[in-house]
């Protein structure tokens, strides 16, 4: 951006004769050059000054709007940056609608080769179950992985199919962050941010850290086949395959079927790590929102009578703004809710059912890995339904807040608004699994109640 630096001695410049004034001034662009320009009175040096200075003048804004607008953007990179570094890998992360034809072939192709290699691990493995393996145990064992990876897939389509939603979702987060002009709205936005950043990223954490220790441990660990006459010693893989496609039991197909899988598992944690990051990423956004909706409330007794009626519409206008982005947020994770919350539940199931069976076989690094991965699947249904308590009593607050505010200072006309956005409020947006299940800290305690029942259940069964 070119900038221009003035200096004139005024003083010197009207103490010349009037015909004889010359008015040198230095003009600094990108290449240094140095212009001189001289004037033979005083109103050319006038108008030139004015010139110049509001020439200088429209460059300090346009500087000051380019500082701020890279403020926004970098505030709501920071927000998302987690989730996008999870998602773009596996191409659910949205991009322009701009982007060229060859950028969306290859988009397509990363998109098949992902639902490739899903199926690939859970398809042979389902076909183990069935026509294969004849131990009920053991059958009992390849479930909760296929589970699993079947769980992944839905959530990937879900998450292509709203891909559209997604992406107006994030450029409203975008708009809000650029509608943030004081500091302090900033700041309480900011702090929201970082709590959805932190749970985005202690969800990869231990979701990443159980499943790759699982397939480590399935790696490493060595059983004896009889193959025809000959007895040889191989791994296991993280998923059973059906031999009779693929003999994986030899090498180097096991080593190969062993790489696919564990990639594979890969692109199902980074589709669940998106998954529960963007909801915990986009309900704390929306938790931003309606604080700043709650602050502009308990200012409004503050404000002069000539301009209250704008305020309450600025804020009436903001807590619609809120809403409409928390209903999109429900319609694009409630497929996704249904899914984690009936598989959660089937999988802590017969993962205490493993660590059980294990504990009685003293295997102790594959308990340890089973209850990482337990204390994972928690963690997981835990975030969607901490998720679904806020929003609930995020929207409650807001009504909580315009009837506690001092109403009875403000104006008749400005008191009614209120009492239409108390009974705005008292109709909550609820984050549900399905439109079946509210998702909350109640239904968290009813998972795992249902999935402590289903393990004595499946023990009785068993013993």
């Amino acid at each position: 951006m070119q900038q221009v630096r003035l200096a004139i001695d005024i003083d010197y410049v009207l103490s010349q004769p009037r015909d004889a004034i010359i008015c040198s001034f230095s003009s600094r662009g990108c290449a240094g050059a140095v212009t001189t320009v001289s004037f033979r009175n005083t109103t050319a040096v006038v108008v030139a000054i004015s010139t110049l200075c509001a020439f200088r003048e429209s460059s300090m804004k346009r500087v000051s709007s380019d500082i701020s607008v890279e403020i926004y953007r970098r505030d709501n990179d920071y927000s998302l940056q987690l989730n996008r570094w999870f998602l773009r890998p596996i191409g659910a992360w949205p991009e322009l609608q701009t982007n060229s034809i060859t950028k969306n072939v290859l988009m397509n192709i990363l998109r098949l080769t992902c639902h490739f290699l899903i199926a690939f691990t859970w398809l042979p493995s389902i076909l183990y179950i069935i026509f294969e393996e004849k131990d009920f145990r053991l059958r009992l064992k390849a479930v909760g992985p296929t589970s699993h990876l079947i769980m992944g897939g839905i959530n990937y389509c879900s998450l292509l199919h709203n891909n559209e939603q997604i992406r107006k979702s994030i450029e409203h987060m975008e708009t809000d962050w650029r509608m943030a002009k004081r500091e302090h709205d900033r700041e309480v936005m900011l702090r929201n941010a970082r709590v959805g950043r932190v749970i985005a990223g202690v969800c990869a954490l231990i979701m990443q850290g159980g499943v790759i220790c699982y397939n480590i441990a399935r790696g490493m660990s060595r059983i004896s086949v009889v193959i025809g006459n000959e007895t040889i010693e191989t791994g296991r893989l993280p998923c059973p395959s059906f031999n009779k496609i693929v003999d994986t039991r030899l090498s180097p197909v096991y080593e190969v079927v062993l790489a696919l899988q564990c990639l594979s598992t890969i692109i199902v944690n980074n589709i669940t790590i998106g998954a529960c990051g963007l909801a915990a990423v986009f309900a704390m956004h929306a938790s931003g929102q309606l604080n700043v909706v709650m602050l502009r409330i308990q200012e409004l007794v503050t404000e002069k009578h000539e301009v209250l009626q704008l305020r309450l519409a600025n804020i009436v206008e903001h807590h619609l703004r809120a809403l409409r982005f928390l209903s999109r947020m429900e319609a694009i994770m409630r497929q996704i809710c249904f899914v984690e919350l009936v598989g959660c539940t089937f999988n802590l199931c017969m993962l205490g059912y493993y660590t059980i069976t294990e504990w009685q076989e003293e295997s102790l690094n594959t308990i340890i890995t089973y209850v990482m991965i337990l204390t994972s699947m928690m963690f997981n249904i835990f975030i969607f339904c901490f998720i679904g308590e806020l929003v609930t009593d995020q929207c409650k607050k807001v009504g909580e807040a315009a009837y506690m505010t001092d109403w009875y200072q403000l104006p008749h006309k400005t008191v009614l608004g209120l009492i239409l956005i108390i009974l705005r409020s008292r109709t909550v947006i609820k984050i549900t699994a399905g439109k079946i299940f509210h998702m909350s800290i109640p239904t968290f305690g009813v998972v795992i109640k249902t999935s402590v029942a289903y393990l004595n259940m499946l023990r009785t069964l068993t013993v």
